[in-house]
């Protein structure tokens, strides 16, 4: 199977930048799945490792990493030169610009749930070896990947990098279409955990889990909600450079003062276990210096919404309780009912034991 004559070269980055500066967290094997397509076309790979800065000893090493922009590069050579933007995982090529189609076809829903739904429809257009499908209950949205056909030549290493790429690709544009991190709830994959599973968390920021009956990721369903903040002349720059969306995370999440603070009165009803920035931070599988950062971006502090959590509890518990004040305090989080009584004068302006006898003689 011979590869039909590829456009002209488009590199991502230009001249003078070396790919191999920067961490190193890509793994080999997905370098190899790239190998794997050229292989299944009867091509030589060279170039795209050339280009990549990408050894022979490297590619022989089973632990060795690259960087991303290796792996942009290495991908962006192999979709070009192959003329298959799916690299070998399809019956069928997808022409250069396929799924660049795929995005303006999005790009012009309403909001994140119709947008995406588009996606899953359209992407059947291209192939239908694979279906993406929308699953969305009250509290969830679930996209899934069912594969019905593989091509002969499709390794092991394929499809693991086809299942990776294909939900980074929806995920990142995602993200990218409504301008906001989108954090999992959950990510899961139909084969054995990898040598190099370390990776999967920068990819799928979220609980991970392996051996299941299909790939597929899940996430708060409010975020289909969002709006597309994307027009046709912020796609074409960002079609210029699309592969990053699929191997980064994107940093500013639109809901996070929204999440924090149902995780906040969760834990707080729970009896306020984990309201340090690290225990609230491991919860959201941030790291606590960008729980606090992101927070500020949106004009909001962790500070405030444990105050806003504490407050709305000690509420429910004075009127709907007869427990002492004692109680409460501890209950909301507070070490002693001194220092309770004096944030709830600054909450409500009067004592708890003024508000609650104000409420029961009303």
């Amino acid at each position: 199977m011979k590869a039909p004559p590829a456009p002209a070269l488009t590199l991502p980055v230009g001249p003078g930048v070396d790919p191999t500066r920067g961490t190193a967290a890509t793994p080999i094997a997905f370098i190899r799945a790239i190998v794997d397509a050229y292989r299944g076309y009867g091509t030589d790979p060279a170039t795209a490792l050339r280009l990549a800065q990408i050894t022979p000893p490297q590619l022989a090493d089973d632990g060795a990493h690259v960087t991303a922009l290796q792996l942009e590069i290495m991908s962006a050579v192999a979709m070009q030169e192959l003329d298959d933007e799916a690299l070998g995982w399809f019956s069928r090529r997808l022409p250069w610009g396929s799924y660049g189609m795929l995005c303006r076809a999005s790009l012009g829903a309403p909001d994140l749930g119709v947008a995406i739904k588009r996606w899953c429809r359209h992407h059947r257009l291209l192939t239908d070896d694979v279906l993406l499908h929308l699953k969305v209950t009250k509290s969830a949205a679930t996209i899934t990947l069912e594969r019905r056909l593989e091509p002969p030549a499709l390794t092991a290493g394929m499809r693991e990098f086809c299942c990776v790429t294909l939900l980074r690709y929806l995920l990142g544009y995602a993200c990218w279409a409504v301008d906001s991190r989108i954090p999992l709830q959950a990510a899961h994959f139909p084969y054995p955990r990898p040598e190099h599973h370390a990776v999967y968390p920068l990819l799928f920021a979220g609980p991970v889990a392996f051996d299941a009956e299909c790939a597929g990721i899940r996430f708060d369903a409010q975020y289909l909600t969002l709006p597309i903040r994307r027009d046709e002349r912020a796609l074409r720059t960002m079609l210029q450079r699309a592969l990053p969306l699929t191997v980064l995370q994107y940093r500013r999440d639109r809901l996070l003062v929204q999440r924090v603070r149902e995780l906040l009165r969760t834990l707080t009803r729970e009896g306020g276990e984990s309201l340090t920035a690290e225990g609230v931070a491991a919860h959201l599988h941030l790291s606590a210096r960008t729980l606090h950062r992101q927070l500020q971006e949106e004009g909001a502090s962790l500070q405030q919404l444990k105050d806003e959590a504490r407050r709305e509890r000690a509420i429910e518990l004075l009127n709907r309780s007869t427990r002492p004040v004692k109680q409460i305090a501890l209950a909301v989080g507070f070490r002693n009912e001194k220092s309770f009584a004096r944030a709830f004068r600054e909450w409500t302006g009067e004592s708890p034991s003024g508000f609650r006898g104000r409420r029961a003689g009303e």
